[in-house]
């Protein structure tokens, strides 16, 4: 069985766009293993549970198959199991309806421009 950090199998089981972004979720706390957290250079071995906070929900996912370079789409439901439960994906659901905005951090408060703009984009979508 290959040895594998855990940043690149997240990486090349499209849980992350870079590897470098898998390694800051890393360092941020925002992946764990078995409730733990977890280092970036942790090797993963099959049959781990791993939870990833991203977006305001909590995806949790089972190691089928130990990977060292990225696959396409398709073959991602064949190497991890999606074990997250369906009031984490209901709450997705629902900040999307919602019309959930998000500001980057330390943007500010809206200008008065931006401002109309959320106001009429917020509008069309309830009109549909």
């Amino acid at each position: 069985m290959p040895h594998v950090r855990l940043d690149k199998w997240l990486w090349a089981v499209r849980q992350y766009k870079t590897r470098s972004q898998a390694t800051e979720a890393c360092k941020g706390g925002k992946v764990k293993i078995s409730g733990n957290n977890a280092k970036a250079s942790r090797e993963v071995n099959e049959g781990d549970e791993i939870e990833i906070h991203s977006g305001g929900i909590i995806k949790k996912i089972r190691v089928k198959k130990v990977i060292k370079n990225r696959v396409s789409a398709t073959l991602v439901p064949g190497l991890m199991e999606d074990l997250t439960p369906s009031e984490e994906l209901e709450k997705l659901q629902m900040m999307r309806q919602l019309n959930y905005e998000k500001r980057a951090r330390g943007a500010g408060r809206p200008t008065k421009k931006d401002r109309r703009t959320l106001d009429r984009l917020k509008d069309k979508d309830e009109q549909r």
